[in-house]
């Protein structure tokens, strides 16, 4: 979405990176593409990097067991990619563990 938004229209993107098999679409479809601009959505692009400084916060912080891609808007929040307008407003994310490698692979 963030190489559409900065091309103005869906556009081929490479994908790479730990949570490639999870998020990396090459492309944006038309009727997502539609949605998400009606909506004047943002997008928040993380590294590596990122995604595995928020897993390892969420395991040592929480005892969570995140895929890397589920650990991508814990990773905006975190790296400050991303923030709520208000910040006193709720801030809600769903966590999923499937595919992921016991806390010792970290």
């Amino acid at each position: 979405y963030a190489a559409a938004t900065d091309a103005g229209q869906p556009v081929d993107v490479v994908v790479s990176g730990l949570a490639a098999d999870a998020l990396g679409a090459t492309r944006i479809g038309t009727l997502p593409w539609a949605a998400l601009r009606s909506v004047d959505a943002t997008s928040a692009v993380v590294t590596d990097d990122d995604l595995d400084a928020a897993r390892r916060h969420l395991w040592s912080e929480l005892r969570i067991i995140v895929e890397p891609s589920a650990a991508a808007p814990v990773a905006a929040l975190l790296a400050g990619r991303w923030s709520p307008a208000d910040p006193d407003q709720p801030v809600g994310i769903v966590l999923c563990g499937a595919n992921t490698p016991l806390p010792g692979v970290f």
